[in-house]
């Protein structure tokens, strides 16, 4: 009789091990059980840790709720403006409900990646070939958009969207790379106009200011030589402007050279009156200012000549 009871006691404990061995689940910390209890979803999501199901009866499905990671492929479109591109993207997101992830969907990742490659490139042919290469926050927001709408169905966050790489085409790239070239000669001529019109300013502030004072030319002249000389140079070629002999021919006087006020004069005789010109000194004979004539005595008419005898 103990015999037969030790012998059900090993059956029963045998049976409730494998029992236990058959129902026991454990749940990682950064996953969340869903059961299914004959296909039908049971309420109630699995926390973290030890839990136990029916065997035969339940079905438990495990979701990782972590950040995943995912590549879009590249994907070949032609932007508004009729340029080929090639456009590869990565996504971020999240299980955030565990339930609508078994349930709505079939394989959520599956699904998030079709979306994600369907949407890329509806960006692609929407936007201008300087919006991806310069803009790509503004379409990194709008592709996050148009991927997490639909994925919010699913129990699915999208966390960002980011565009990695945009290829070109060769000929496309040599286009925008002579692009570039011709904009930055632009930019240098205008830097170099506008430094021109500067030094042009400054230059004719100096020249009035040379103007004023004659010896500040000979004193730029004489930097200029010392600025020269200090190149050890052999041959000097000096340029010697005008102005400055102009400024040495009003500034040396000549030793000995009589003025305006030193020429000889000759002395007026003291009977001779303000009307009265002497013609002829040996003979002396006078006329008046009256009794001249205008065609008789050019002195008074520079411009006009004496008119002929009529005899």
């Amino acid at each position: 009789m103990l015999d037969e009871l030790l012998a059900t006691a090993a059956v029963v404990g045998t049976a409730g091990v494998v029992y236990v061995a058959a129902a026991a689940r454990v749940v990682k910390q950064y996953e969340r059980g869903v059961v299914l209890r004959l296909g039908r979803l049971r309420g109630g999501i699995r926390p973290p840790g030890f839990t136990m199901i029916i065997p035969g009866v339940d079905r438990l499905r495990k979701v990782n709720m972590q950040i995943v990671t995912m590549p879009v492929p590249a994907q070949d479109g032609i932007t508004r403006d009729n340029v080929t591109v090639r456009v590869d993207a990565v996504i971020y997101f999240k299980v955030v409900d565990a339930a609508d992830a078994v349930i709505q969907v079939e394989d959520y990742r599956f699904a998030v990646s079709q979306m994600a490659q369907t949407s890329l490139r509806s960006i692609i042919g929407k936007s201008d070939l300087d919006d991806l290469l310069s803009n790509r926050e503004k379409l990194n927001q709008g592709l996050e958009l148009m991927i997490d709408s639909p994925a919010m169905g699913w129990g699915v966050q999208i966390d960002r969207v980011e565009i990695k790489d945009v290829s070109l085409p060769e000929t496309m790239k040599r286009s925008m790379a002579r692009q570039a070239e011709a904009d930055r000669e632009r930019r240098a001529r205008i830097i170099n106009a506008d430094a021109e019109l500067q030094a042009s300013k400054k230059l004719a502030e100096a020249a009035g200011v040379m103007s004023e004072q004659p010896a500040a030319l000979q004193l730029r002249l004489l930097q200029t030589v010392v600025a020269v000389a200090a190149e050890k140079n052999s041959t000097l070629v000096l340029p010697f402007p005008v102005e400055l002999l102009r400024f040495l021919e009003r500034a040396q006087v000549q030793p000995g050279a009589p003025t305006v006020e030193q020429l000889p004069t000759r002395p007026r005789p003291a009977e001779h009156k303000d009307d009265e010109f002497v013609l002829d000194e040996p003979k002396g004979d006078k006329f008046t200012r009256a009794e001249a004539q205008d065609d008789e005595f050019p002195l008074d008419n520079p411009g006009t000549s004496p008119l002929p005898d009529p005899d």
